[in-house]
């Protein structure tokens, strides 16, 4: 869904990023990037602290003047709930990243991590007919399942180090579409050896363990939903074994992208964003598109 009552030179319009914590957040220097470079004079884009039970009042008590807002954790199922309509992956998966001011005052949500994490993977070469392993199975396990429906991968096997956790994931796979393939924690290292797209979206540290023990499928492709440390040591593993390699900072460029549009109702400078983000973050490198 578009904005579309943003057009180059319209004045006070904002956004902001919500979350908790919330001042690491990146998105600000994108969008306040794609602001610039689309002539978008009037628009801001800043950071709120914001716990989940915190985002209904706070959505509530927002001017006209707000355009969107994106939300991180964690209040993703919190933005999903306080939106008078919903797009269908945002409403499968359970999660928004994403909410858009319509014109009549009421907000629209959506999930671009979905459409983000789409877009990365095709970048990389991944194809339908590719056999997923994800680990992990929390926020962005979800996200992940609904980019293997979209990309119509052939299999999805979710590797997590509690069963409840891929249990949780299984009416988002039904909604889906996606059957699901569970998998524990002690066969990560065989999981990830046979996947041709391996998605790790485990915290910080987690998977640290396994570099050591993958030998990876030729011609595979690594996508790490970190980005910071980078490379993580799973991502240094699967680059010494000459796989192409896709950080979390492609997915946060790709993801706001599809905001910034949604926000603003005009095409979104990607390059501009792209070159801010890179400015931002030179220790990591951002794929070419």
């Amino acid at each position: 869904m578009r904005n579309t009552a943003g057009v180059p030179g319209d004045t006070t319009r904002r956004a902001a990023v919500l979350g908790k914590p919330i001042a690491h957040s990146l998105s600000p220097v994108i969008h306040t990037a794609g602001y610039a470079a689309a002539g978008l004079t009037g628009w801001s884009y800043t950071r709120i602290e914001c716990a989940a039970a915190e985002l209904p009042d706070l959505v509530a008590g927002l001017g006209p003047e707000w355009a969107g807002l994106s939300v991180t954790m964690p209040g993703k199922e919190a933005a999903l709930a306080v939106a008078a309509q919903a797009s269908p992956v945002a409403a499968a998966v359970g999660a928004a990243n994403t909410l858009v001011r319509r014109p009549d005052g009421s907000w629209f949500a959506d999930n671009t991590d979905v459409a983000g994490m789409v877009q990365v993977l095709t970048d990389a070469g991944v194809v339908a007919g590719a056999a997923v392993t994800v680990l992990g199975a929390g926020g962005t396990a979800r996200a992940a399942l609904a980019a293997a429906a979209q990309l119509a991968c052939s299999s999805v096997t979710v590797v997590a180090r509690r069963a409840a956790a891929v249990d949780e994931l299984r009416p988002v796979a039904g909604a889906l579409g996606v059957e699901l393939t569970p998998a524990g924690w002690a066969d990560a290292h065989r999981h990830l050896s046979a996947g041709e797209v391996v998605v790790s979206t485990v915290p910080r540290g987690v998977a640290d363990a396994l570099a050591g023990t993958v030998a990876w499928r030729a011609g595979a492709v690594f996508f790490d939903a970190l980005y910071d440390p980078w490379p993580t040591p799973l991502a240094a593993s699967a680059v010494a074994a000459g796989l192409r390699v896709v950080s979390g900072l492609d997915l946060l460029l790709a993801q706001a992208v599809g905001q910034f549009e949604q926000f603003t109702g005009v095409a979104a400078p990607v390059e501009a964003m792209r070159i801010a983000l890179r400015t931002a973050t030179t220790a990591v490198p951002l794929a070419e598109s």
